[in-house]
């Protein structure tokens, strides 16, 4: 079994924490799913930025099971530290430390990913962080800041030395943002290098795929991000495959149908109808990517200012898809 600190994980999958995504709903969702584990979205660590709706959108844990993961990120290392603190005073069971990011937003702070350029501040950080707090911290990051300069498995041994105990590598640098070929290579030597437990992330979009990725690397676990969206059963028939090679057919479209419409339900509860509808409409264009007549779904539903709207044209389109499915069976 996989654990974290005194966490005993019931399988090997992790959601990625991705900011405008993985809010409380969808993390809940997830969970759900089959994911082991779920972090919320990247906190900032300066508290003087904590009073704004969207920070305390994203320090709401309500109802999430064990353990609840709250992912810091920050330059600083006592704001770090403080951060992490009140993170767990706040009931916050795991701290995860992100030094993964790309966005030029994060890194322009030397933040995310731009922190692993100064491997003498990633000790700083690391140290301040693991000793302010009794939970156990952890570490996403990226192989590198780019090609030239591949440095996941020193910070790797550095990490696991201060006391990390679980780190999620995305196996790209930094200047290859999300192109290129994932490193399941460097993947490998991190690994190779540690003791504790690696979950690897990049491109994990089948489960297939996720069992091809852990035998070239011989990571621990899975962290899949983007390949969740519209689609958070991909969890259900990652586990299904790992542990017993049964590949578990895609679920029918009023699954889906009912799937997404308890997520819209959700999000217009956590955020309240007029944000709810909003954020609402990028879930729903994810749910229909890749179907019959999507572009026009689309249109419609970015058309909808209210929740009842909204529900009523998601749930048409699917009825509308099933019983075209329908019909062609019947005509097969």
């Amino acid at each position: 079994m996989l654990r974290i600190g005194t966490y005993t994980l019931p399988n090997n999958l992790a959601l990625a924490p991705m900011a405008g995504v993985t809010d409380l709903p969808f993390r809940l969702l997830c969970r759900r799913m089959g994911a082991a584990i779920a972090p919320g979205e990247m906190l900032t660590s300066d508290v003087r930025l904590w009073h704004s709706r969207k920070s305390r959108r994203r320090m709401d844990h309500s109802g999430e099971p064990e353990p609840r993961i709250v992912q810091i990120a920050g330059s600083d290392p006592a704001m770090m530290a403080e951060a992490a603190k009140r993170n767990v005073d706040a009931g916050a069971q795991i701290i995860d430390i992100n030094m993964g990011c790309p966005a030029k937003k994060v890194c322009n702070k030397a933040a995310g990913s731009a922190l692993m350029r100064d491997e003498a501040l990633v000790r700083r950080i690391l140290e301040a962080v693991v000793k302010s707090v009794d939970v156990p911290v952890t570490l996403k990051m990226r192989t590198g800041w780019d090609p030239a300069n591949r440095n996941a498995v020193t910070i790797a041994r550095m990490a696991e030395d201060i006391g990390i105990q679980a780190l999620a590598v995305h196996g790209r640098t930094r200047a290859c943002m999300f192109r290129g070929a994932v490193e399941y290579e460097t993947i490998a030597k991190v690994k190779s290098a540690v003791s504790i437990p690696v979950f690897v992330n990049g491109d994990i979009d089948s489960a297939h795929k996720a069992k091809f990725v852990l035998e070239q690397t011989g990571a621990d676990g899975v962290m899949i991000g983007r390949a969740a969206q519209g689609r958070p059963w991909i969890f259900r028939e990652v586990e299904v495959f790992l542990a017993h090679g049964e590949v578990v057919a895609e679920p029918p479209l009023a699954e889906v149908r009912d799937i997404m419409l308890a997520h819209l339900r959700d999000l217009y509860t956590f955020y309240g109808e007029e944000v709810g509808v909003r954020i609402a409409r990028k879930h729903i264009d994810w749910y229909a990517k890749g179907r019959a007549h999507a572009q026009a779904f689309r249109r419609a539903v970015m058309q909808a200012e209210d929740a009842y709207t909204q529900l009523e044209r998601a749930r048409a389109y699917f009825d509308a898809l099933a019983h075209e499915q329908s019909v062609l069976i019947s005509a097969a």
